[in-house]
């Protein structure tokens, strides 16, 4: 909660910023995007579907596979979500090892900050170059917050347990996306849903 009160503070900030800063514009003006609804309530979806599979299965982090689900089906284009399901899925692979081989090193409280400052780097340095070598440094960094931010103690045999899951649930988030992106960009699954949008905007707009 801390942190994302911080987040939005620093934006609103950000943006005020901008807002001073930048020569004024004529006002834009806001019209509604087709498809808006229909693309929404797929996304919804999917995502709801992914995170209650991880669920129905009683995995220790289901968010993960809701947050993997929702970042594949962003894709603009299907071809871009299968090149960014790969990614992912290559990343995570990678990562898991890096995460395994860092947390072996039995860091202290100010060595596991010191990591995961280097790893925020690393990934913002990274991750509009190439989204799969920032996977790799976003997988430990994921494993290090959830399972030091518990409080547990941290043993061996704990962090091989939530690697398996981080595993387990990119892949459910990854198929579960790309499921979702091929219903998005499936013409002939969309025409029932632009047709209920359509009937929405005339009875609600």
């Amino acid at each position: 909660m801390l942190g994302s009160g911080f987040a939005l503070v620093m934006a609103l900030l950000y943006s005020l910023f901008l807002l001073a800063t930048r020569p004024a514009t004529p006002t834009p003006t806001y019209r509604y995007e087709p498809d808006t609804i229909t693309e929404s309530l797929i996304v919804a979806s999917f995502v709801s579907l992914a995170l209650l599979i991880a669920v129905t299965l009683q995995l220790s982090n289901p968010y993960w596979a809701a947050v993997s689900c929702f970042l594949i089906i962003q894709g603009i284009h299907l071809r871009t979500m299968w090149i960014k399901q790969i990614h992912r899925l290559f990343g995570t692979l990678l990562g898991v090892v890096l995460a395994s081989w860092m947390l072996s090193w039995g860091l202290s409280i100010w060595g596991v900050a010191l990591a995961i400052l280097t790893m925020m780097l690393c990934i913002e340095t990274l991750v509009d170059r190439h989204y799969g070598l920032a996977v790799i440094f976003i997988t430990p960094l994921t494993i290090f917050i959830a399972e030091y931010g518990s409080g547990l103690p941290f043993s061996e045999s704990a962090y091989q347990e939530v690697i398996r899951t981080r595993l387990f649930d990119t892949v459910i988030g990854c198929l579960v996306g790309l499921s979702g992106g091929v219903v998005m960009h499936s013409t002939n699954l969309r025409i029932p849903l632009r047709c209920i949008e359509n009937w929405l905007l005339a009875r609600f707009g």
